[in-house]
């Protein structure tokens, strides 16, 4: 990946299109919502991929993130609060809550941080 500078932030051509990076959010993406939205979506598409596997089938999920910041730490991102509401039939709680679970255990993105940023995950059922 090629990152490049302009006056307005930060642009990567991707495969799938232009990412616009800046402090500015009127001209791009923030740093950090790029990286808790990494988060989110890897351990997602994981949780996803659990499921699945347990012939648990999803209708739907959304996955809202709450992140703290430490403002005197240059902004540093504390913690990502991940909560996963999801739709789908015969879904139990104990049963989301351990794959959810194993699922942070096999995000490489939430262990990529895991030592640095605290991640922490709910769900909810509808």
């Amino acid at each position: 990946m090629e990152i490049v500078w302009n006056q307005n932030g930060f642009e990567a051509d991707l495969e799938y299109g232009k990412l616009k990076i800046s402090g500015n959010e009127e001209a791009g993406f923030r740093p950090y919502q790029l990286l808790a939205a990494s988060i989110a979506a890897c351990s997602g598409t994981v949780l996803h991929n659990i499921l699945e596997k347990k012939r648990i089938q999803l209708k739907d999920m959304t996955i809202e993130t709450k992140e703290e910041r430490i403002s005197e730490e240059a902004g540093r991102i504390k913690s990502i609060h991940l909560h996963f509401i999801l739709k789908g039939e015969n879904l139990g709680a104990e049963q989301i809550q351990k794959a959810l679970k194993v699922a942070m255990k096999n995000c490489a993105m939430v262990r990529s941080v895991e030592n640095s940023i605290k991640i922490i995950e709910t769900f909810q059922i509808r």
